[in-house]
Parts: structure tokens; sequence; C-alpha cells
């Protein structure tokens, strides 16, 4: 499969298909907040598509920087692709046990390091399941590989990026977060974090790009109202975030779907917003 032709959603009756395809990886991106009392690694060996290997969000990240899952060095990521048998010629397919909340992460990790031969399972595991297909609880065959990662900065944001865009106007942030916990009146997840959001941003909570019945990713024409709705001008450029940079991407393939690329993430997010002592917060 060429990169021309990679999709963006693949459907759970194409995968069922092609699940003995050499050239496919398929990768269960599970993640649960930290007051979940649940991992994403506990669900996958309960069971997961056959075939699947576990990506754990938390240890794919720069081991110095000490905010959660924050994107590592080139040569790290590739060392991590290499130890789950992902090559730069997979066609990489990522899903998720929690509603396509944290497998858009992956793909927009996979994309900012240069793979773009990747896909993500619309409906995720909540959907394969209510088919009454097969799940594994075997470990996954991790064949050797070899991998080459470039990370392309353009689609990614820090703090510094961000403090800059609330003076100048240069890219409207789009928050990923609940409408409670962007207005300032439910907890943070993460205690050492402020209540409130990032002053001048939007709000579109991430779970309105999803179907709540299906798992799947809504249609174009309702993605570009919920955005159009949110107060997003879709000619200019848009920087997301959410709570820890899980969710803002979801927002990004919301984007992507619609034909709108000039978009980056705020990897730090409101982990890094909330808790700095030198950071605006609105309420």
């Amino acid at each position: 499969m060429s990169n021309e032709t990679v999709r963006v959603l693949v459907s759970t009756d194409w995968l069922g298909e092609e699940l003995d395809d050499p050239g496919i990886r398929i990768v269960d991106a599970t993640w649960h907040l930290p007051n979940a009392g649940r991992t994403g690694i506990e669900d996958y060996e309960e069971g997961h598509i056959p075939g699947a290997i576990f990506w754990d969000l938390d240890a794919i990240a720069d081991p110095d920087d000490p905010l959660p899952h924050m994107l590592p060095d080139d040569a790290t990521f590739a060392r991590h692709m290499e130890a789950l048998g992902i090559s730069n010629d997979h066609h990489v397919i990522v899903y998720d046990n929690c509603g396509m909340m944290t497998s858009p992460r992956v793909w927009w990790c996979l994309r900012a390091y240069g793979h773009e031969k990747v896909s993500l399972l619309d409906g995720g595991l909540i959907k394969w399941r209510a088919e009454g297909r097969d799940v594994s609880t075997a470990p996954a065959r991790i064949p050797p590989v070899t991998y080459k990662a470039s990370l392309d900065e353009t689609r990614v944001r820090s703090a510094d990026d961000v403090m800059a865009d609330i003076g100048s106007g240069a890219e409207q942030i789009l928050d990923a977060r609940s409408a409670e916990r962007f207005a300032g009146t439910a907890p943070e997840p993460r205690p050492e974090c402020r209540s409130g959001h990032i002053p001048g941003s939007l709000n579109l909570p991430f779970g309105q790009l999803i179907d709540p019945e299906t798992k799947t990713v809504r249609a174009p024409a309702d993605l570009k109202k919920s955005f159009e709705d949110a107060g997003v001008d879709l000619n200019r450029p848009v920087v997301t975030s959410c709570g820890s940079g899980v969710t803002a991407c979801v927002l990004a393939l919301g984007m992507h779907l619609i034909g709108k690329d000039d978009v980056a993430v705020y990897d730090g997010s409101w982990t890094e917003w909330g808790s700095r002592a030198d950071t605006p917060v609105e309420t």
C-alpha cells in the first residue's frame, strides 16, 4: 500500500480481512487517566485484536522530561519502534479500548516522525468486540526491524510558542478538555494543576467528534460544524491542547479529516501550563 492510498480511517470489516497481511502492524494504544484506577496494559492483557502489540504512551516518551509522554528525540523514538517490530515500511493500524480517545495520539506521533503509512481503526476495540470478533491474550510476535525517525517540529508547539500566540493571535488555541475543566468548575485529574484555561483559547471537548453509540468518528460535515460552532476560524492556523497532549490529537485528527492540516499540538498541554507559576490562567 503506497502512502498516497493509505486511508486515515479503516473499518473493522477491512481489518478483519487483513489480519494476516505481513505488511501491516496492529497497535493497541489504550491509555487511561491517572485517576482511572486502571492501566492500558491491563486492558491489553485481558484481550486484544489478534497480532496487536501494545504501545505504552508513557514509556514511548522523553525519559528526561518530567511531563507525561512528551515526544522523545529521533533516536529514542526509533529504538521504541524497533522494539515493537515496526519498520518504516509497515502500514500501522492503531486502535484503543476507550472510545477513540487515545489512538489518535499514536496516529499523530507517527506522522510527526515522518511515518505517513498509519491508519486508525474506526470504532476501535469497542466496536470490534461488539461485532463478536475474535480477541487474543497471546503476546505478539516481534520481528527484527530497523527504523529511522525524523521529527517534524512544525507539528509541535511549546509553552513559549503558546505564550507568543496569546500576545500575537497568530494561531488559535483549541482545548479538547471537558467544558467543566475548561471553565475551571471541575477539578483536574492531576492535583498539581490549577483549574481554568489558556487565555483567549476556545473549547471543543474531544468527545463531540465521536459518535457516542458506535464510537466511530463522525462524518466530515458534522466535524466541520463542530469546529465552526466552537468558534474556530478554519481559514487560520490552530494549536490544539488538552490535559497532557493526548486528546488534543483527536481534534487534530478531526481537522485533518476535513482537509485542514495547518494544525499543531501543544505537547505539554494543561499538565505543563496549569502547573507553572508563570503562565496566565482564565476561568
